[in-house]
């Protein structure tokens, strides 16, 4: 195998689709496990983020990667959710070492990301806010240097324009 690792969001259950009678989902999953056990490398994972439309499917998948030679197992973060939990399929090519990680809960003791306002300024630096005259002036100075034609700069350059423009 060629890869460390592969991570995708919603591309399994578009295989699990029958739209006519000649497509058989079994047979094209299996086809995608097991070209997919044969591009990682002994020891690689693969992540996928799925949303089954129900329990059998999620069976369907698992039991499919499981044929084709994968160690793993699903993970559900949150799962008394209904809007915020995520199914994934946890997959390693060759022996299982590690654990499987632990999945996300609602318990109270997770830690928050605070947003800190002062960041985006300090992340701009000097920028100039665009449309300012400040900004303008200096686009029209580097305009310049490159050659090209521009006007000049009048009292009012930078100016809001009156009334409904």
């Amino acid at each position: 195998g060629v890869f460390d690792a592969v991570i995708s969001i919603s591309t399994i259950q578009w295989l699990c689709n029958a739209d006519q009678k000649t497509h058989n989902p079994v047979s094209r999953l299996y086809r995608f496990f097991t070209t997919m056990y044969s591009c990682l490398r002994r020891g690689g994972k693969a992540v996928f983020q799925l949303y089954p439309e129900n329990s059998s499917q999620l069976e369907l998948i698992t039991k499919q990667s499981m044929r084709a030679g994968f160690q793993g197992g699903v993970i559900v973060d949150y799962p008394n959710s209904a809007k915020a939990k995520k199914i994934y399929l946890v997959l390693t090519n060759g022996p299982l070492i590690t654990a499987l990680p632990k999945a996300l809960s609602t318990e109270s003791n997770m830690k928050q990301i605070e947003y800190d306002s002062s960041r985006n300024s300090k992340l701009r630096g000097n920028k100039l806010s665009k449309g300012s005259k400040e900004w303008i002036v200096s686009k029209k100075e580097r305009w310049r240097r490159q050659g090209k034609t521009v006007r000049d700069d009048s009292k009012y350059t930078g100016r809001k324009r009156p009334g409904k423009w």
